[in-house]
C-alpha cells in the first residue's frame, strides 16, 4: 500500500446521464417487493454494491436488493427509490404509505422457480429485495410478496461524498459512497500529479 501514500490522485464524477435519471422521477412503475430477515430488521452485510457494513455507509436500515432488471450491473447502486405498497387490501397498510429506499445489493434470480412464485428478482421482473424494517412500513410483516409502485427520487445526503481507496502495488480501487441528487456514478476520471485524465473503469458494485 505504500504506493497510495506516495501519490495525490483527484478524481472526478461525471453526471454524463444525471439529466436524463432525474427527468424521469415522478412516474410511478409497478414491481414486487418482498423482504430480507436480519436480526435488527435491517440489512446490514455486505451486498453486490460494495458498501460493507451499510450502517456505517448510512443506508442499513432502508435499502434493498434489486433484480437484475433495475440493478443494471451494479450502475444502480446508490440510488434512491420510493417505494409504497398497492392494490392489495390485505396486505397493504391503510392509506399506501410510501418507504424512500436505495439500492445497496443485487437480488439474485433463481431460474429454478416461477417467475410468479420464488423466482421473484428473474429477469426481466422489476422486484425489490427491502430490509424488513423498511418493509413493515408500508405493509404487513407476515405478507410473503407484494404488489408496489416505485419511482426515482433524489438521495438526502449529508457530509458530502466518500471516497475509499484500497489496492495494491498494482492497482488502485476507489468505493465511492454517500452520493447525492440520483446517487448514481456513471463516470469517473482520475488525475495523477504527472498525468493527464484518465477514465476509471467500474470493477464491480460501486467500486
Amino acid at each position: 500500500m505504500g504506493a497510495l501514500q506516495l501519490h495525490v490522485f483527484y478524481l472526478i464524477l461525471l453526471p454524463t446521464i444525471t439529466s436524463q435519471v432525474i427527468s424521469k422521477q415522478g412516474e410511478w412503475k409497478s414491481a414486487t417487493a418482498t423482504y430480507t430477515k436480519q436480526a435488527d430488521a435491517s440489512i446490514i452485510t455486505e451486498g453486490a454494491c460494495g458498501y460493507g457494513d451499510l450502517h456505517k455507509a448510512s443506508y442499513g436500515k432502508y435499502s434493498a436488493g434489486l433484480s437484475t432488471m433495475l440493478f443494471n450491473k451494479g450502475s444502480t447502486c446508490g440510488a434512491c427509490f420510493e417505494v409504497r405498497c398497492v392494490d392489495h387490501i390485505l396486505w397493504c397498510l391503510q392509506g399506501s404509505p410510501s418507504v424512500i429506499l436505495t439500492a445497496t445489493d443485487f437480488c439474485l434470480p433463481n431460474y429454478g422457480l416461477s417467475s410468479d412464485y420464488g423466482g421473484w428478482c428473474n429477469f426481466p421482473k422489476e422486484h425489490f429485495e427491502m430490509s424488513e424494517a423498511a418493509f413493515v412500513e408500508i405493509a404487513e410483516k407476515k405478507a410473503e410478496i407484494v404488489p408496489v409502485q416505485y419511482k426515482r427520487v433524489k438521495c438526502e445526503r449529508r457530509g458530502g461524498m466518500r471516497f475509499s481507496m484500497s489496492g495494491s502495488a498494482h492497482f488502485f480501487q476507489v468505493l465511492i459512497t454517500n452520493v447525492g441528487l440520483d446517487g448514481e456514478v456513471v463516470g469517473v476520471k482520475v488525475k495523477g500529479s504527472k498525468t493527464g485524465w484518465l477514465p476509471m473503469a467500474r470493477n464491480w458494485g460501486q467500486n
